[in-house]
């Protein structure tokens, strides 16, 4: 039944049709699955392609800074005039504030005149403040003169300028409002300066509404959707030192040293994992409730810079924050019940994989190949996905409002120009962006499964020499294992990196419409409908973890025997279902157990992304973040990838032995002839033994 397997396992026939011993990995291959081999590579070409569209288009300043009225984006050097370091939006006119924040009103925020300023200004306390236009025309001041004096010169106007002034017609208006930076938006706190008010009403200025509703309109603005899903990407793209380092330097180290550990404690691994993990992921728990203010005074907050301590402004950042300190508890909870009822029987598992890390010392430096990969692909796939969602269009907007401003350039008041700008984005650029991060998921699973199938086939060289030196086995079995995927394999791989995250993107959309259902309380109400509505979310998961389990499994026969994926997958299938009890025992503790372990790594991760982020650096002036709760879910997520890449060698290792044992068993009735003496060892104890079967 299994005799094609066989037949190229421990031993297959030569070419006269005689049976040779000893033989190692089947040397008649071919190319495989050529067909996905050529569909990912046109999908690369796709991913440049839609890549150099962001990189053309986009502008990762837009995710930051506002627009001023005429289209510029503020801190933007190439804007006319030049707004470097002038970064934050101010509204000049409040009474448009406060038009646009009135019910039914046809007037938006988004039509209001607003500058690029580099603070915000603020009433003063004997006289009365302006802020006037960018100098142009009849003004004849740089623009450095024009921050110098507080974007002040009411002082040079002609006397029809003063009159428009007095009329909130610009080019300069009064500065009434205390105002404070909240995200690089000047928020008007709904408390004038009497002194300023009484300044503007002794000149002859026309009434200026004082209302709340001046407040919550732009706090409004800068708490929509849109915009926080801007400032969260955007913090992605200022904390790249932060993802260097903890998500990519620090997960590599405490992989290395994880394994070596493995290696040389194997026994004690067990505790000292579980011991970890439960520190980690408490300290991290604990580090969401210090950012959410329910543990100190150190609650994010998105107020830039010094600022009345009386006066606070939440924002949607701070409600995230909280909901993932609450999801963190139950997490923490039922992870720290489970890791200890499981820390008893994971001690089998690890013991096999270490005796064969011992041997194959190789195997421990591979990892640093794929890894180096995945990291510049990262660096180009974060970069290109920073401008793909900033690359929209900057258009005038189309609105029906009226309202008139002093141009500077025509000496006079016009009423044509009153629509302001923003950024609109098409159904196209959606689609580009979800077509990005399905490549990033997708050549992520590509380099893990590549690094895994290479593995396979240096444990599978290891075991089937009787784990000695043989002139069959090459010097260096890891680069021969790297030759054959190379040259045989990659469209195999290709395929089963494509099988997964298909699947995973149908689970993601199945999961996102199953809570839309559940939001909207639409649940079927026949008890057959509730029996299936709440059991498609289990058969689901048994599903994912079935493919997963064979894909896993397939690569190892891909790379011993040179199978086509789904010929291997139907091998692998059939092996685990004739020996379920020894392979599914083993592959399930020890999964655990380097699950546990790839979650400590990123855990350290996210640890250590806490502590960068909470510096002075990522709290003031341009580079703060408006949370860290995104970089730290990237750094935890980078590090879980890089964990995997190094923890694939005890898994794939794991993996590789017991299917190989368990053909080997089965080829030569019960009694294994090519298990090295060092696994060997471990397997022919009684208690351990039972331990697999029962």
């Amino acid at each position: 039944m299994r005799g094609p397997l066989g037949a190229v396992i421990g031993r297959y026939p030569s070419s006269d049709g005689t049976t040779q011993m000893g033989g190692i990995i089947r040397r008649n291959r071919k190319c495989r699955d050529i067909v996905f081999l050529i569909i990912f590579i046109a999908f690369w070409v796709a991913m440049i392609v839609n890549s150099s569209f962001g990189f053309n288009q986009g502008n990762p300043l837009r995710l930051t800074y506002g627009l001023d009225y005429k289209g510029n984006v503020c801190g933007s050097k190439n804007a006319e005039p030049n707004l470097h370091q002038l970064e934050l939006k101010y509204w000049m006119n409040p009474n448009q504030v406060y038009e646009s924040g009135l019910k039914d009103s046809q007037f938006k925020l988004a039509n209001a005149r607003s500058i690029c300023l580099l603070d915000c200004p603020i009433p003063s306390e004997d006289s009365l403040n302006w802020v006037c236009d960018y100098p142009d025309g009849d003004i004849h001041l740089s623009m450095d003169d024009w921050i110098d004096r507080n974007y002040d010169y009411y002082e040079y106007l002609t006397p029809d300028m003063r009159n428009t002034s007095l009329q909130l017609q610009g080019p300069c208006y009064p500065v009434i409002f205390p105002s404070v930076n909240v995200f690089w938006s000047c928020q008007f706190i709904a408390r004038a300066s009497n002194m300023s008010l009484r300044h503007w009403q002794q000149m002859g200025g026309v009434n200026i509404n004082e209302n709340i509703i001046i407040d919550k309109t732009i706090h409004k603005s800068i708490n929509s959707r849109s915009s926080v899903l801007k400032r969260y990407v955007a913090d992605v793209g200022k904390s790249w030192p932060v993802l260097i380092v903890c998500g990519g330097m620090l997960p590599l180290f405490f992989s290395v040293i994880w394994l070596l550990m493995i290696r040389h404690f194997v026994r004690g691994m067990s505790w000292i994992t579980v011991i970890i993990f439960n520190i980690l992921i408490i300290a991290v728990t604990m580090f969401y409730y210090l950012k959410a203010g329910w543990i100190g005074n150190d609650a994010i907050t998105p107020i830039n810079g010094e600022h009345d301590p009386y006066y606070h402004v939440y924002g949607r950042e701070l409600n995230h924050m909280r909901a993932a300190a609450i999801l963190m508890t139950i997490v923490m909870v039922v992870s720290i019940l489970s890791s200890i009822a499981v820390v008893r029987r994971i001690l089998m598992a690890t013991s096999v994989a270490a005796k064969v890390i011992g041997e194959v010392q190789a195997l421990i430096i591979f990892p640093i190949i794929p890894y180096t990969i995945l990291a510049v692909f990262y660096m180009f796939w974060l970069s290109a996905a920073l401008h793909l969602f900033s690359s929209g269009q900057v258009l005038r907007n189309d609105c029906k409002s009226k309202c008139c401003a002093y141009d500077l350039g025509l000496k006079r008041v016009t009423c044509d120009q009153c629509c302001g700008y923003s950024i609109h984005y098409t159904h196209h650029i959606a689609a580009a962006i979800l077509f990005h991060l399905f490549g990033c998921y997708w050549a992520t699973k590509f380099l893990i499964a590549c690094s895994a199938t290479v593995i396979a086939g240096s444990v599978a060289s290891y075991y089937w020499a009787r784990g000695e030196i043989s002139p069959e086995i090459p010097f260096l079995p890891v680069l021969s294992s790297m030759k054959r995927l190379m040259r045989y394999s990659l469209g195999s791989v290709a395929l089963g990196s494509l099988v997964v995250s298909f699947v995973d993107s149908i689970r993601f959309l199945l999961d996102s419409i199953r809570q839309k259902l559940k939001v909207a309380n639409i649940v079927p109400e026949s008890c057959i409908g509730k029996v299936v509505y709440h059991c498609s979310r289990s058969f689901r998961q048994c599903i994912e973890w079935i493919i997963k389990s064979v894909n896993r499994n397939a690569y190892i026969i891909i790379a011993i025997t040179g199978k086509s994926f789904c010929k291997a997958s139907a091998m692998a299938t059939e092996l685990i279902i004739g020996n379920i009890l020894q392979i599914g025992k083993v592959n399930v503790i020890g999964d655990v157990i380097l699950f546990l372990g790839k979650l400590c790594v990123s855990l350290f991760s996210a640890l250590f992304a806490f502590l960068m982020l909470d510096t002075h650096k990522y709290q003031s002036a341009h580079n703060k973040i408006s949370s860290p709760l995104l970089p730290v879910l990237v750094c935890w997520a980078l590090g879980y990838v890089v964990a995997t890449l190094f923890f694939a060698v005890v898994e794939m290792s794991i993996d590789t032995i017991i299917l190989s044992y368990c053909q080997d068993s089965e080829e030569h009735q019960g009694a294994a002839q090519y298990a090295p003496p060092l696994l060997m060892e471990t397997l022919n104890d009684q208690n351990d033994m039972q331990r697999l079967t029962q």
